[in-house]
C-alpha cells in the first residue's frame, strides 16, 4: 500500500471489502442463533487468522470506534472472548470483520444444505493473494488475539 495514499481510498481496501461481499452474499442463507459462543476462543479451540492486510482494515475499525480498552483483549481473560464484542454481545467491527469470522459456523448452523466449503477456499485464497501483493514481506495470518496483544500498527508497518 503506497504510503501517501489512505486507507480508504486504497484499492486493496476495495478488492478485500468486495470480497467480503462476496462471501457475506454466499453465506447470505445460513444462518445460528447468534449465541456469540463462536467469539469465545477458549470455547471453540479456535480464532480468526486474519492476514496483514486484513489487520489494516480491523485497525482502521478500531479507530473508528475510539479504540479497543487493553483489559478486554482476548489473552488478558481467561475466557478468551474477541476484543470487539460489546456488552450486549455484538461485534463492534462488524462490516469489517476477517474472513474467518465471516465463514466460521458452529455445529447449530442452519441453511439450505451443506456449507460451500470449495467457494469459501477459494475466496480465501484470493484474500491471501490480495494480501501477498499488497503486503509481500509479510502477508501471512496469524492470530487475531496475538495481532491485538501486540500493536496491530507496528505489525502492519514490520510487513511493508
Amino acid at each position: 500500500m503506497p504510503k501517501e495514499l489512505r486507507w480508504t481510498d486504497d484499492p486493496a481496501r476495495a478488492e478485500l471489502r468486495a470480497i467480503y461481499a462476496e462471501v457475506d452474499a454466499l453465506l447470505a442463507p445460513y444462518s445460528c442463533e447468534g449465541s456469540t459462543e463462536c467469539c469465545d476462543f477458549a470455547i471453540t479451540g479456535r480464532e480468526p487468522m486474519p492476514t496483514t492486510l486484513e489487520l489494516v482494515e480491523v485497525l482502521h475499525a478500531t479507530k473508528a470506534i475510539g479504540g479497543l480498552n487493553k483489559k478486554r483483549l482476548p489473552l488478558a481473560s481467561d475466557s478468551r472472548r474477541c476484543a470487539f464484542l460489546s456488552g450486549d454481545n455484538r461485534c463492534r467491527i462488524y462490516a469489517s470483520r476477517p474472513f474467518g469470522c465471516r465463514t466460521y459456523f458452529c455445529h447449530r448452523v442452519v441453511g439450505p444444505g451443506k456449507l460451500p466449503r470449495a467457494e469459501i477456499q477459494a475466496l480465501s485464497r484470493r484474500v491471501t493473494a490480495l494480501a501477498e501483493r499488497t503486503f509481500p514481506r509479510d502477508p501471512m495470518p496469524r492470530p487475531l488475539s496475538r495481532s491485538l496483544d501486540q500493536d496491530l500498527r507496528e505489525v502492519i508497518l514490520r510487513s511493508r
